[in-house]
C-alpha cells in the first residue's frame, strides 16, 4: 500500500490536470489507484474517477470529523495499491487561520507524504526561496518531493533544477511542460465535466503520456510506500431495512451529475435501489418511490431540457402527486418555472413558483451552516429539528419572482441560500435548496430522506419489480 498527497503552492497551479495524469499513469501500470479529493468538489472527482477507473471520494473537514475522514480513507485505500489525494487551493490555504482545515492538516492526519506541484510560469532561481519557505513554515508537514509544472523550455527547467539542488534538500521528481493540449476547459463553476468533454479519453491520454515522460514514477511510488498504514474502518454492507423494496430515481447526464460517491453508496446501505435517468433523452421517470436531482449545469443544457417536455410534465405530475423529492442547486433550478441565462429564458418543470436567473457573479459561494425549521420534511416523529448542519454552495443563479407564502426547511446561519436567511423551499413532499449536503454519521441526510420516502409508501404490498432495464451502476 502506498499513499501520496498532491498539493500546490497556490490555486490554479495545474495540480488537477497533473493528478489526473498521475492517476492514469499509475493505473496503466496495473495498479489499483484509489483517488481522493480534499474539500467540497464534484467536478475534479469526476475526472479522477475516469482516470483511475475507480470512484473518487471527498475528504472534507467541514462535513466530516477527523475520525470519519480517517475511517473513510483507511477503508477505501485498503482495497487499492496506492491512494492519490488531491488537495484544493494551496497546501497551507483554508478558512481556519491556524490551518486546521488546510491541505497540510490533511496530510498530517493521513500521514501522507506531500508531492508539491510548483507552477513554474515565469520562474527560475526564485523557486528556491519559495520551496524553502514552504518547508520552514510547518516542519511537521512532510514535503517529500516536487513536480515542476508548466515548464516552458529545457533551459528554464535546467535553471530551476540547479537552483533547487544548490539551495534545498528537496527531491525533484520531474517536470511537465506547458501545453494547451493538456488543458481541461474552465467556466463559471470550474472545469468542464467529463460528460461534456468529447475529447475526454484524448485529454487523459495526453496527460498520462506527459507524466510518464516527465515524472519519475518509481521514486514517487517509493515515497508513497513509506507512508504508514492507517487505522479505521467504514461500513460497506447494505442495511437490511424492513418493508418493501425502495427505489430512488436519480438524474445523471450532461445537465446533472453533482453527487458524492459515498452518498450514493449510503442509499444502498439504507436498502434503496438506485435507478438513474437522463433528463435530456428519457421521456418519463423510472418507477420510483423517491426522486433526487443533484446539481450540475442545467443552464448550459436548458434548451435540451426544455425540449424534453414529456419528461418535464411527468416529473411535475409525480411531484404534485406526492413523490418524495430532494433537489440541490441545479436540480432546484430545473424544477423552477424557467431558467434565464444570457438574456434567454427556457421553460422548466414548473413545480417551484419562481424563475432561476443566472448572473455573471456568484450569488452564493462557500461553506454554509443550516438550522432546520419546523417545516423540515425529514425530521422523524418526536425528534427535534437538526441544528448546525454543514454544507456548501456555489451558484451563479438566484430564484426570482417567487410567489409569496412559501415554506422553508432551513434558516441559514452562514451562507446565502435562497436569500433572506432562508433555504430549502418546501412544497408538498419536495425539498429543494441551493445548499449541497453531505451524508455522514453526524448528518445522515440520506438515511433521513430514505426513511421519509419509506414513510410515504402506500401500505399495499407490491411484488419485486424487474430492475434490469432501468438500474445502472452507482459510479459512471
Amino acid at each position: 500500500m502506498a499513499r501520496v498527497l498532491i498539493a500546490a503552492a497556490h490555486k490554479s497551479s495545474g495540480k488537477t490536470t497533473l493528478s489526473v495524469g498521475l492517476a492514469a499513469a499509475l493505473a496503466a501500470r496495473g495498479l489499483k489507484v484509489q483517488t481522493f479529493k480534499k474539500g467540497p468538489d464534484y467536478i475534479d472527482p469526476m475526472w479522477l474517477s475516469h482516470a483511475s477507473g475507480r470512484p473518487c471520494y471527498n475528504l472534507d473537514f467541514n462535513t466530516h470529523s477527523t475520525a470519519e475522514i480517517l475511517s473513510s480513507a483507511a477503508a477505501r485505500e485498503s482495497a487499492a495499491d496506492i491512494a492519490l489525494i488531491e488537495t484544493n487551493k494551496g497546501l497551507h490555504d483554508g478558512v481556519d487561520l491556524e490551518g486546521k482545515d488546510s491541505g497540510a492538516a490533511l496530510a498530517k492526519l493521513l500521514a501522507a507524504p506531500v508531492i508539491l506541484v510548483i507552477d513554474a510560469l515565469g520562474m527560475t532561481r526564485g523557486i528556491a526561496p519559495l520551496v524553502l519557505g514552504y518547508q520552514a513554515f510547518d516542519r511537521e508537514t512532510n514535503i517529500a518531493g516536487i513536480i515542476i509544472n508548466k515548464i516552458g523550455t529545457a533551459r528554464q527547467q535546467d535553471k530551476i533544477c540547479q537552483a533547487l539542488e544548490r539551495y534545498t534538500d528537496i527531491l525533484v521528481l520531474g517536470a511537465v511542460p506547458r501545453d494547451t493540449g493538456f488543458s481541461i476547459t474552465e467556466r463559471h463553476l470550474g472545469l468542464m465535466t467529463p460528460t461534456e468533454t468529447p475529447e475526454l479519453r484524448g485529454i487523459i491520454g495526453r496527460l498520462r503520456t506527459a507524466v510518464e515522460g516527465g515524472v519519475d514514477m518509481t521514486r514517487l511510488l517509493a515515497i508513497g510506500r513509506a507512508a504508514p498504514p492507517l487505522p479505521g474502518s467504514f461500513p460497506a454492507t447494505r442495511s437490511r431495512s424492513a418493508g418493501r423494496p425502495l427505489r430512488i430515481a436519480i438524474a445523471r447526464d450532461s445537465a446533472f451529475g453533482f453527487y458524492y460517491a459515498d452518498d450514493l453508496e449510503a442509499f444502498e446501505r439504507e436498502g434503496a435501489r438506485l435507478c438513474f435517468f437522463d433528463t435530456l433523452s428519457d421521456n418519463r421517470l423510472p418507477d420510483a418511490d423517491g426522486l433526487f436531482i443533484g446539481g450540475g449545469f442545467p443552464e448550459t443544457q436548458a434548451a435540451g431540457l426544455e425540449a424534453n417536455a414529456e419528461l418535464r410534465a411527468d416529473i411535475a405530475r409525480r411531484i404534485r402527486a406526492g413523490l418524495p423529492t430532494y433537489a440541490e442547486c441545479g436540480g432546484m433550478m430545473y424544477l423552477a418555472r424557467s431558467i434565464r441565462w444570457k438574456g434567454v429564458s427556457h421553460e422548466m418543470v414548473g413545480v417551484i413558483p419562481a424563475d432561476a436567473v443566472m448572473y455573471d457573479r456568484p450569488q452564493g459561494r462557500g461553506l454554509v451552516i443550516l438550522h432546520e425549521t419546523r417545516e423540515a420534511l425529514w425530521t422523524q416523529p418526536g425528534a427535534s429539528p437538526c441544528a448546525n448542519i454543514p454544507g456548501h454552495e456555489f451558484h451563479y443563479a438566484a430564484l426570482e419572482n417567487m410567489s409569496s407564502g412559501q415554506r422553508f426547511a432551513y434558516r441559514v446561519a452562514r451562507g446565502e441560500g435562497i436569500g433572506g436567511g432562508r433555504d430549502g423551499i418546501v412544497i408538498g413532499n419536495l425539498l429543494a435548496s441551493f445548499s449541497h449536503l453531505r451524508s455522514s454519521p453526524s448528518n445522515p441526510w440520506v438515511k433521513r430522506f430514505v426513511a421519509f420516502a419509506r414513510s410515504r409508501l402506500e401500505p399495499a404490498v407490491r411484488s419485486e419489480p424487474d430492475y434490469a432495464r432501468e438500474t445502472m451502476p452507482i459510479h459512471p
